[in-house]
């Protein structure tokens, strides 16, 4: 994955639009127009605090299915992404929780979005919604018959999740991208808004052999440049919120801040080298 190409850096900022409850959801508030309206407003805050890119993910819609979400939210995110993409001028990404990577493929391709978010691609990780398996057979065929060539960012040991066997990070990271075939992989902490240390992070770019490593969670302007040491690219909502506030909308300023702190301690690990193949997060 050439994240130069894609992101126009080497180091990229990923900020994440939290779209308010979808149709169906159990806090669904009956207004599409002001789930449009937020997520436009988030995005343009985001952009003009210059991320890189923009990843769309129906956050507010715990509790999450499993797998197959309801097709009024596979629509309603559709409209969401085609608004946005008119709005701004940046990558859109798509990850549609808990781990429905088929319909999060499906947008993209329809949509012309580039890369999606996938938490569980490889192994069984136990979680709130119960037992998820990795689906990476089926997702990489169905991306094979679109005939597209979306990206898949995939999470590694997903946070809010425990794995079956024993984990084993380096061989996750491996089984990830060796025989699921990420395009990148992205490492976080336990739960939202908490950090990977950095010890994972290193065992985890090592691991990777080349293939980009994205911090999934807890990045903030404080711990930023210190975690960029051991990683390609960040995903970032939560402290870039109004108040550092999960529920708040994103505040422009505070991504100004995030955007300036990463960028001045600028190391990416290495020279990030492409590859043929390429989504909370809950």
């Amino acid at each position: 994955m050439d994240l130069y190409q894609l992101f126009k850096t080497r180091t990229p900022i990923i900020g994440v639009v939290h779209l308010l409850p979808l149709p169906t959801s159990p806090r669904w508030g009956g207004n599409l127009k002001a789930v449009i309206h937020r997520a436009e407003q988030e995005a343009a805050a985001l952009a003009s605090g210059g991320v890189n890119g923009i990843i769309v993910e129906n956050f507010f819609d715990a509790p999450f299915v499993k797998n197959q979400v309801d097709p009024a939210v596979v629509s309603a995110m559709t409209v969401v992404v085609q608004r946005i993409q008119n709005l701004v001028p940046l990558p859109i990404g798509l990850n549609v929780l808990r781990n429905d990577s088929k319909s999060a493929m499906a947008i993209a391709y329809s949509t012309g979005a580039e890369f999606i978010r996938v938490n569980v691609l490889t192994g069984v990780m136990a979680t709130d919604q119960g037992l998820i398996e990795g689906e990476a057979h089926q997702l990489l065929r169905y991306r094979r018959e679109l005939g597209c060539d979306v990206k898949i960012m995939a999470d590694v040991l997903v946070k809010h999740a425990r794995p079956l066997s024993a984990p084993n990070l380096t061989v996750a990271v491996k089984d990830t991208i060796e025989r699921g075939l990420a395009d990148a992989i992205i490492l976080s902490g336990w739960a939202t808004g908490s950090p990977p240390n950095q010890e994972d992070l290193e065992l985890a770019s090592g691991a990777a052999n080349g293939t980009p490593v994205f911090i999934g969670s807890g990045a903030n302007w404080e711990n930023i440049s210190t975690l960029m040491e051991a990683a390609n690219g960040v995903i970032v909502s939560s402290s870039l919120k109004r108040h550092g506030r999960i529920e708040q909308p994103i505040d422009p300023i505070r991504v100004s801040q995030f955007v300036e702190a990463a960028r001045s301690g600028e190391n990416p690990p290495g020279d990030i080298q492409s590859i043929s193949v390429d989504t909370p997060h809950a």
